[in-house]
């Protein structure tokens, strides 16, 4: 019996969503200084190979799983097996419960700093104002503080828009605004570069972010580093590209999708990287200090090194506007498809409405996000990522390839893939899976698991890592366990598709 399932109106539209998931923050933030620490233009070649042998064939699979299967990630993997449904639910229960709690607090600290752009609020020192007068920082993760107002009504905001998008369902919703937001994201981000290659001192940033360096690259960690990147750039492991693909229709290009989708964010992460080390070159120039003191990543390169350079740069509020509306523009496309990969799960699995699904849930998100706004809320999502993109993600990725690749049947579901695919995936590809991605996989989780047995991470104590990240994840795990062990609403739900039917 076929179940009827919400479809995108366009090749364009899908194609569109699963860049927009893909591109995230860290294209902006962290893969530009991850070039620069490795080897800069030296960088890209273990990047290009961990692209090209881990990233797009993992989303190939994801991509396979989902629209084979005709699910979201619980219920493709109940459809292989009733056992391997455990594996479903915990990610699109982490991500959801904890991911996309302080992710849409983040993108509603460039919401704010839209604003702040606008005066250059933040005065001659960023960095005090970010840490101290706009966050409130405490001491330590457990010095919770009051709630920041501020943040939490930019907060509100974000997760209405978030609602509003995904409540319109797939075609009118997702597909609609992300029609809207790549297009945008890429005007806004190239004009950015432009405009800050016509700063004195862009080109020295420029050279020091793509110089080769090929000795950096003969080391493993480089490799590994790469492999990463490639991993959580993709959103892979998330539930989220799984459930994209189960509204493709029959005759979807499965295998061109994947390796479009993987280089055009990856190009994206190339050419912002062009616009941060610009302004970085610049600002360098300005104060007359080499690159290296003027270089970080991450939350600190977007509210504390680059207001530092708008503050000195002609045009700066302007230029600080779009910045900040670009990072607010990537987060929200990434955040609907987290909210999109847990409702589509519970719809599935509980047959419920669309709209009452995404209220309730966008309700109990908000709620959960409102420990993120207070003035300890940057520990707190600092611990709460580490252990769930080092850990639960890793092993989610795992899983998928036991799951896919060992107990579904490999060569079946690449013979459906290449079935409508433009782009033949070869055998090779099922030893991938199989091989080498778990390999990979667990050699970074190996050496996360070393790294913090040595020292507890980032210095903080081992009663606030356990208390609050340990436990993020110990809580997720109960949830998804929580979440499998209901019925599905239809038996004929666990139909694997119209070749098992036929069967």
């Amino acid at each position: 019996m076929a179940v009827n399932r919400d479809q995108w109106n366009s090749q364009i539209g899908f194609l569109f969503a699963a860049v927009g998931s893909a591109v995230g923050l860290g294209n902006i933030w962290r893969f530009s200084y991850m070039a620069y620490e490795h080897g800069g233009g030296a960088f890209l070649i273990p990047y290009i190979v961990a692209l090209i042998t881990c990233g797009i064939p993992l989303l190939v699979l994801e991509f396979g799983l989902g629209h084979e299967r005709t699910g979201s990630a619980p219920l493709a993997f109940a459809k292989i097996s009733r056992k391997a449904e455990f594996f479903g639910w915990w990610p699109v229960t982490f991500v959801m419960f904890g991911i996309v709690l302080y992710y849409c607090v983040i993108i509603a600290w460039c919401l704010n700093y839209c604003f702040y752009s606008l005066s250059l609020s933040w005065g001659n020192d960023p960095n005090s104002f970010f840490f101290k007068q706009f966050l409130k920082l405490p001491k330590g993760p457990l010095e919770l503080g009051g709630i920041n107002f501020n943040i939490l009504a930019s907060t509100a905001v974000i997760w209405f828009l978030n609602w509003l998008i995904v409540f319109r369902g797939i075609g009118k919703g997702i597909e609609m605004a992300n029609k809207i937001f790549m297009p945008l994201l890429f005007f806004l981000t190239l004009f950015l570069v432009f405009w800050a290659l016509t700063f004195e001192g862009s080109v020295d940033g420029v050279l020091a972010y793509l110089k080769p360096d090929f000795q950096k690259i003969s080391k493993i960690g480089v490799w590994i580093d790469a492999y990463s990147q490639i991993f959580f750039s993709l959103s892979l492991g998330f539930g989220i590209m799984i459930a994209y693909a189960s509204y493709l229709p029959k005759d979807a290009d499965i295998n061109k999708n994947a390796v479009m989708t993987s280089i055009m964010d990856s190009l994206f992460a190339i050419v912002a990287g062009l616009g941060v080390f610009a302004v970085l070159g610049f600002m360098a120039n300005a104060k007359g200090l080499p690159i290296s003191k003027v270089v970080t990543e991450s939350i600190g390169l977007a509210f504390v090194a680059y207001p530092q350079a708008l503050s000195i740069m002609p045009g700066g509020n302007f230029f600080g506007l779009i910045f900040f509306l670009s990072l607010v523009v990537a987060g929200l496309s990434s955040s609907i498809s987290i909210l999109e990969a847990f409702t589509s799960a519970v719809i599935d699995k509980f047959n419920l409405n669309r709209k009452f699904v995404v209220t309730v849930v966008c309700m109990l998100g908000f709620a959960g996000s409102i420990i993120f706004t207070t003035n300890a809320g940057l520990y707190w999502l600092d611990i709460v990522d580490h252990f769930i993109t080092h850990y639960g993600l890793v092993v989610v990725g795992i899983a998928e390839c036991i799951i896919g690749a060992w107990i579904f049947d490999i060569s079946r579901l690449r013979k459906h893939i290449n079935k409508t695919s433009s782009i033949k995936m070869p055998p090779l590809w099922d030893g991938i899976i199989r091989f080498f991605v778990p390999a990979i996989l667990i050699i970074i989780v190996i050496g996360d698991l070393i790294a913090e047995l040595k020292a507890p991470y980032s210095g903080y104590s081992w009663f606030s890592l356990v208390m609050i990240g340990i436990n993020w994840l110990l809580f997720s795990l109960i949830a998804a366990a929580f979440f499998t062990r209901f019925p599905w609403h239809y038996e004929y739900m666990l139909y694997s598709s119209d070749e098992d039917e036929q069967e």
